[in-house]
């Protein structure tokens, strides 16, 4: 039988305790970040639909943040959320100054290289503004409605948590990164990238309900968040 936690104060010079569950989650929610900002700079066709490449990747970055939330609680997946930005502010860093270094004289890839990097500072400060604030939003929801539902009702939770914090990311997101396209065309892809993530979810929450049960069985635990802080920089308070 699992063992029902209250997340409220830390008690002081308590050491926290990081799981293995929980540090693989936090692994591939910063990869899955990082991938789909430089997959977004691409935009493709899939029939009469025109959509970027970070749909294919970034609803992942959701369903591990409703399991976290699910699991450890909102404190936890604010920490990943932070860590996730400035992993991916770390790599597009990293990608300018590799451009500025002088090319060998037999590599023809500068032009290509460039062209993709050139892409993502901007694409990244949109990502990263409309991260913080969406996967909050997400965290946010998802922590209050457990709260207030008991812990039932996790599937509705993790729909009605997506689509609000995609709702803001896109939002964010598509008027820095896609400034000039015209507002029909910013419009259509906002939707349909909010409609798309969100019935991407819905389709993998059996898998994502079995990996939330299974995590909870295997730490103990299961984490309400009452008493707590919901401010979004207090980055330490975990």
């Amino acid at each position: 039988m699992k063992e029902k936690q209250i997340q409220g104060t830390p008690v002081p010079g308590q050491r926290v305790m990081l799981s293995v569950p929980f540090v693989l989650m936090a692994i591939v929610f910063n990869v899955c970040l990082i991938a789909s900002n430089l997959f977004e700079t691409k935009v493709f066709s899939a029939g009469p639909l025109a959509l970027t490449g970070g749909v294919l990747i970034f609803p992942v970055s959701y369903i591990i943040n409703d399991c976290i939330v699910e699991v450890w609680g909102y404190r936890k997946a604010r920490l990943v959320i932070w860590t996730g930005f400035a992993m991916n502010f770390f790599v597009v860093a990293m990608a300018q100054i590799v451009r500025l270094l002088p090319a060998a004289g037999f590599w023809d890839g500068g032009e290509h290289f460039d062209y993709i990097f050139a892409l993502a500072p901007r694409v990244t400060v949109a990502s990263l503004l409309a991260f913080l604030s969406g996967s909050t939003v997400n965290a946010w929801i998802m922590s209050v409605m457990k709260v207030s539902s008991g812990g039932r009702r996790f599937s509705l939770r993790a729909v009605v948590s997506s689509i609000c914090g995609e709702t803001v990311d896109s939002l964010i997101f598509f008027p820095i990164a896609f400034w000039g396209i015209g507002w029909e065309n910013m419009l259509r892809l906002m939707l349909l990238q909010i409609f798309l993530k969100t019935a991407y979810e819905v389709v993998i929450l059996p898998v994502t309900n079995l990996v939330v049960k299974a995590v909870k069985k295997y730490e103990g635990t299961d984490v309400f968040d009452k008493g707590i802080s919901y401010n979004p920089f207090r980055i330490t308070d975990i």
